[in-house]
């Protein structure tokens, strides 16, 4: 079996309404393209049908693998995707698809090389489309905390687009401790305390209302995954 140049998970929890358009748009996006590829649908903790959707969508569409995982969390979701993965390229995907799939080749050699490559609606060539002004100030101040915790340097961690070299991602998944959604803070704070390369990358992001993440039910627990994760790195848990 020929290993894929990349994989593209994405987590999908209670998605039955956006998922079959978005995986529609990566078919098509990847039909077009000259490497081989796979994705990776991890369903979790969902009450709706997503999980059927999914499974019904993989009859036409040989290159998708859709698991179901008990444990909810957006960040178990996405580990258990990437530690399945097997291709060289291991792209996270929102499953709005709030960033245009063909905007997912910019993050690949040769347009770029590093061990890791975060979407940001914050870098230089960004442009946010119809995102509340409230919203955008709530994530800026989320962000400031984090870049006075555990990231400084970082413009936007929160991003839902990430790419990870298979080497940097069966390294940091296997260490991946938090579950929720926070997870992807804890990823690059143990990237960059191992030395791994992080690029950040502005790219055009589109706001869909039906965000899972409650702004005034998840902030506080946010901020004390923060708290968690300065704990862990002081403690020396994530050493090689």
């Amino acid at each position: 079996m020929i290993s894929p140049f990349l994989s593209i998970i994405i987590p999908a929890h209670n998605e039955e309404g956006r998922l079959p358009a978005s995986l529609e748009q990566v078919n098509a996006f990847l039909a077009q393209q000259a490497y081989h590829a796979e994705v990776i649908v991890v369903e979790n903790g969902s009450t709706d049908r997503t999980l059927a959707v999914a499974r019904a969508f993989a009859s036409d569409f040989p290159g998708l693998l859709v698991l179901h995982e008990e444990q909810p969390g957006k960040g178990n979701a996405v580990k258990v995707g990437m530690l399945a993965a097997r291709g060289e390229y291991r792209f996270i995907a929102d499953a709005d698809l709030s960033m245009p799939v063909d905007q997912i080749n910019r993050f690949l050699p040769p347009m770029v090389n590093a061990d890791i490559v975060i979407a940001s609606r914050e870098m230089p060539g960004a442009i946010r489309y119809g995102e509340p002004y409230f919203r955008h100030i709530t994530g800026r101040v989320f962000n400031f905390f984090i870049r006075s915790l555990v990231l400084p340097g970082l413009q936007d961690t929160q991003c839902g687009f990430k790419c990870f070299h298979s080497r940097a991602a069966e390294i940091l998944f296997h260490q991946q401790t938090l579950v929720g959604w926070s997870f992807d803070v804890e990823l690059l704070v143990i990237a960059r305390h191992l030395g791994l390369s992080i690029l950040e990358l502005g790219i055009p992001w589109y706001y869909f209302p039906g965000s899972k993440v409650n702004i005034w039910r998840h902030s506080w627990a946010m901020f004390f995954d923060l708290l968690t994760i300065r704990r862990n790195l002081r403690q020396g848990l994530y050493d090689a």
